[in-house]
């Protein structure tokens, strides 16, 4: 097995933390290791150093180089979602066909790191492999659903086929269905078996390969040629921005070539500032990013995130935000954990000099 881990997307529901310039993956959120790096540590014993790779955007590449300099960085012109960047993996990558490849986001949070670990293992040597019947399937790990999300995609599975693979729970997958309305979210969340798509796939270099002929054959056929002509700027302007989600899996599930193992091992996106301090201990704050120019009142017992001369500070309320010329993070009720907050900035802060 390879991994390939994705590290693009820009972080902006975690403003001012994260910045165009230093987006959420390369920042240590968790601790003094970066996301990106704990991704990579996560695949000890699993996947060597050298087996590695990390497809981002070229502004990013000296960080993520720095990060994991025995990994080796895959650039992508600029981003266009995780289709472009999986398509490039699969094609740009010289890895036997047979082989396993793990796509893994670079910013996502994992607690129980060895039920992670067995989780992977037995979708590479099982699931991936073959199973339900399914030759050389899409696999995707799936996490199971506590609240009626409708920023997550949802994966149903076909229930009366479900069963354990060494212990894994698994099915066939029925469909995907991405980010629903808050009534549709009910629905699916009363559904047996349903989970929310963790973005984390694994499948044969050959079967993405052909799984993006048959769906996404502009996609594939583009980098393929910008790869061989050795333009792939020129390509990736043309490609079109999708996920890999929209353009493979789903019409992929539809024609019976998915299979999901079970992902509960303490997942979390850290998709937004309450999932990051939940995750911090400080699970009772409402944080949102008030944009550039907005306007928001600030209570005495909330926190604010700002920059001011280019550094990232933090401002206990009570006062107001208004016309400021940058993204502000409100942190409601966050005053009592003041001191996770600070340590949380200071960290980011001491990344940037």
């Amino acid at each position: 097995m390879y991994a390939v881990i994705l590290a693009g997307g820009g972080g902006t529901r975690l403003w001012p933390l994260s910045t165009p310039e230093r987006p959420k993956p390369f920042l240590p959120l968790l601790g003094e290791r970066t996301l990106l790096q704990l991704t990579a540590d996560r695949l000890a014993g699993l996947v060597d150093d050298d087996a590695i790779f990390v497809v981002t955007d070229q502004r990013y590449a000296s960080l993520a180089g720095g990060q994991l300099p025995a990994a080796t960085v895959v650039e992508e012109p600029l981003g266009r979602n995780t289709a472009a960047a999986v398509a490039l993996a699969a094609l740009a990558i010289e890895r036997p066909d047979d082989e396993v490849m793990a796509v893994l986001p670079a910013d996502q949070r994992i607690s129980d790191t060895a039920g992670y670990a067995r989780v992977l293992r037995i979708a590479a040597e099982r699931l991936a492999a073959g199973a339900f019947g399914i030759e050389a399937p899409l696999v995707t790990l799936g996490v199971r659903p506590t609240y009626p999300a409708t920023g997550f995609g949802y994966v149903r599975p076909v229930v009366d086929r479900a069963g354990q693979v060494d212990g894994l729970p698994a099915s066939p997958v029925e469909r995907f269905e991405e980010k629903p309305t808050p009534e549709r979210a009910t629905e699916l969340l009363a559904m047996p078996g349903v989970a929310w798509n963790a973005g984390m796939f694994l499948w044969r270099r050959s079967a993405i390969r052909d799984a993006l002929v048959v769906h996404a054959r502009d996609i594939h056929d583009a980098i393929a040629a910008g790869l061989r002509d050795g333009d792939l700027a020129a390509a990736y302007a043309a490609v079109r921005a999708t996920s890999i989600d929209y353009a493979v899996l789903e019409p992929a599930s539809l024609d019976g070539r998915v299979v999901m193992g079970a992902l509960d091992c303490g997942w979390s996106d850290l998709g937004s500032w309450s999932a990051l301090l939940a995750e911090l201990d400080a699970g009772d704050v409402d944080g949102r990013v008030v944009p550039a120019s907005g306007t928001a009142d600030v209570d005495a017992d909330d926190l604010v995130v700002r920059r001011r001369r280019g550094r990232l500070v933090v401002e206990p309320g009570p006062g107001s935000i208004a016309d400021e010329p940058g993204p502000v993070a409100l942190l409601q009720g966050a005053r009592r954990h003041h001191d996770i907050v600070d340590a949380l900035v200071s960290r980011v802060a001491a990344g940037e000099d």
